[in-house]
């Protein structure tokens, strides 16, 4: 979003007038932002076989899934229901990848019918694969490495006590049950939570993985995920694309050698695309002031962005209708009964009731995570793609909250 004057823009839109014609809340994306997101990964990356896969789980509308089918990207999905999402967003089922965990082996077999390929993250599961299919099906293994990597433990899914992946301490009982049934096994993959930071984390995962490879003969892909940070704060720190990139290059070229031949490189970029291409746009309800605290009270809250509340996730925001006026402390909050704080004690320019705060990187795990709760309607979406509003999700109404409901009569 860029400020000229006195009004924001993305691609010549004014913000303003895009919430006036779509009203608030308003989830607005930006595809240049997406687009440039996915320059830097293949900049970063474009030393060696790489695929990119769009982790669907950030923000999975059809017409995002869409757009990044149309930038190149494969799908990488966690439930049968975003496999369902990429099929109808026309991705061919090679080009998709199912990472699900504690799911039942119905929905495994479902995906196998679907011809995805299939990332396998525990033993039980592998074993029920193992006597229905044999070596009929290729999959991909999902390796836990133990390592603690990431930022709120709530997203760090790589360490010894997370419920993700098969550990590495397993990996005679995996190689057995692996040959016993004479399994298929194309991939491995490893994935240590987000916002990493650190090369030598993202390094030591991805030697884990070489040397696990050394145990398969028919590898085609290695799979490193994802979790590169993205700033909330403006002076935040972020992941170093080109050191993990020139590191890994190094790195794949060594096993590459030991291994004999090529494999791909795969990552699974979800928040890094789409996190600071998304805004949540509210509109302020109330100025309220107490002995302690002035509240700015808007028109959303944690059923629309539950992130502050779940992860205590700082998202930076700014009066969109206010740009140039001075700045007072306030605290964001909603309007759902809970203490749904959005930003705490946030210099803003001045607000007045009617004002519009932007609330930044909300394009990942915004919309995807929200919900009904207060029975309360979700927002609208709009894509600007080339320098036009695209409205993909129309705003809930009453009837959407008594769909699936069955009434009855006392």
């Amino acid at each position: 979003m860029e400020l000229k004057g006195n009004d924001y823009y993305i691609q010549g839109l004014q913000v303003q007038q895009l919430c006036d014609e779509f009203g608030t809340p308003l989830y607005l994306y930006d595809a240049d932002k997406i687009k440039a997101q996915l320059d830097k990964l293949q900049e970063a990356f474009g030393g060696f076989p790489v695929r990119f896969k769009y982790a669907a789980k950030a923000l999975t509308n059809i017409s995002i899934l869409k757009l990044m089918r149309h930038y190149g990207l494969g799908l990488d999905v966690v439930s049968i229901q975003e496999a369902m999402l990429g099929l109808k967003a026309g991705y061919p089922a090679k080009d998709i990848l199912y990472t699900p965990n504690c799911v039942s082996f119905e929905e495994i077999q479902m995906a196998v019918e679907m011809g995805v390929m299939i990332n396998i993250d525990n033993i039980s599961i592998l074993e029920q694969f193992g006597h229905q299919y044999g070596g009929s099906v290729p999959i991909c293994i999902r390796l836990n490495p133990h390592i603690m990597a990431g930022g709120n433990t709530k997203i760090s899914t790589g360490h010894i006590d997370s419920k993700f992946g098969i550990s590495v301490l397993q990996m005679r009982h995996l190689l057995r049950v692996v040959k016993t049934n004479g399994i298929k096994v194309v991939g491995l993959h490893v994935h240590t939570g987000s916002d990493i930071l650190d090369a030598e984390v993202f390094l030591r995962g991805a030697q884990i993985v070489f040397d696990a490879a050394r145990e398969f003969e028919e590898l085609q892909f290695l799979d490193f995920g994802s979790g590169f940070k993205v700033p909330y704060r403006h002076d935040d720190a972020t992941t170093d694309l080109r050191q993990v990139g020139s590191r890994l290059k190094e790195a794949v070229a060594g096993f590459t050698k030991d291994y004999g031949r090529e494999v791909e490189i795969w990552f699974e970029p979800g928040k890094y695309l789409v996190s600071e291409a998304g805004y949540l746009l509210v509109r302020t309800n109330v100025i309220k002031t107490t002995p302690a605290t002035v509240f700015a009270g808007v028109d959303s809250g944690m059923n629309h962005l539950i992130r502050p509340m779940m992860y205590d996730a700082y998202h930076d925001m700014f009066n969109l209708s206010n740009p140039n006026g001075i700045q007072r402390v306030y605290t964001v909050v909603g309007y759902i009964c809970e203490t749904d704080t959005l930003g705490w004690d946030r210099k803003l320019n001045e607000l007045k009731e009617g004002d519009i705060i932007a609330i930044k990187n909300a394009g990942a795990y915004g919309y995807s995570m929200s919900s009904n709760y207060n029975s309360r309607f979700r927002p609208a979406e709009v894509l600007v793609y080339e320098g036009k509003a695209h409205l993909i999700r129309r705003r809930e109404t009453l009837d959407d909250l008594l769909r699936n409901q069955q009434e009855v009569e006392f």
